[in-house]
């Protein structure tokens, strides 16, 4: 449905007949983490997370899984290879 408390005429998962189901009965604005992500928007009462109604909750536990502008790291490690078997693998 079409939202009519905060986004204003912006398509809403949260919005039903009776008016804004999510907890507290509206979207909050995005928080410092949230800059250069492209998932907000600007809307004329403030900065709002397309994909998300309260970006403190997805900041609380590290970072945004729908953040665009954070970059994961990898934590796998580099496996010590036996050079014996190495060479025989090669072969095959």
């Amino acid at each position: 449905m079409i939202c009519t408390t905060i986004k204003k005429d912006v398509e809403c998962p949260f919005m039903t007949s009776s008016g804004c189901s999510y907890n507290g009965g509206v979207c909050h604005q995005v928080i410092e983490e949230c800059e250069g992500c492209k998932r907000t928007t600007e809307l004329s009462s403030g900065w709002y997370c397309k994909a998300c109604p309260e970006p403190v909750a997805k900041w609380k536990n590290g970072n945004c899984n729908l953040a665009t502008h954070v970059k994961v790291e990898s934590t796998e490690k580099k496996v010590k290879l036996n050079p014996l078997k190495a060479s025989k693998r090669g072969g095959a």
